[in-house]
């Protein structure tokens, strides 16, 4: 499997779960070359599917990155300290580069900006949490 690449903080990506269903999601962090977490609001219809069958894929396109990683997620923080938020861990069994055959390539990824101003403020804390939450667990045995 190839390992999860790096991409921008702040690069929205696209979660996908049984249904199909699928949100976009403004935290996705890289935990390491088999994790990422991102954040979800505790009453998501996303969260509820995903509690009950783990199965998911995060699509990021973002500035010199395409790919889709494919696997399990879990809850891995029931609330997080900086918003009331869930934290959830995708587990990538297999990570597909979308630009690995090298004959197009990402120039930028969606442009987006938060207009609620709580949204705003919480945002760059609770992805300075996630990557906290990954570091910690990528320690752990």
């Amino acid at each position: 499997m190839s390992a999860l690449p790096h991409w921008e903080r702040g690069t929205p990506a696209v979660l996908v779960v049984g249904g199909p269903h699928a949100i976009p999601v403004s935290t996705a962090v890289r935990a390491d070359d088999r994790r990422l977490l991102f954040a979800l609001g505790p009453g998501r219809e996303t969260l509820r599917r995903l509690r009950g069958e783990p199965r998911a894929a995060v699509c990021v396109l973002g500035a010199g990155v395409a790919f889709t990683a494919y696997g399990d997620a879990r809850v891995v923080a029931e609330r997080m300290e900086s918003a009331p938020v869930v934290a959830v861990e995708l587990r990538a069994e297999r990570v597909q580069d979308h630009l690995a055959d090298r004959r197009t390539e990402m120039i930028d990824g969606a442009r987006w900006r938060w207009l609620d101003e709580a949204g705003a403020r919480s945002e760059p804390q609770i992805i300075d949490e996630l990557e906290r939450l990954g570091a910690r667990k990528a320690e752990r045995p």
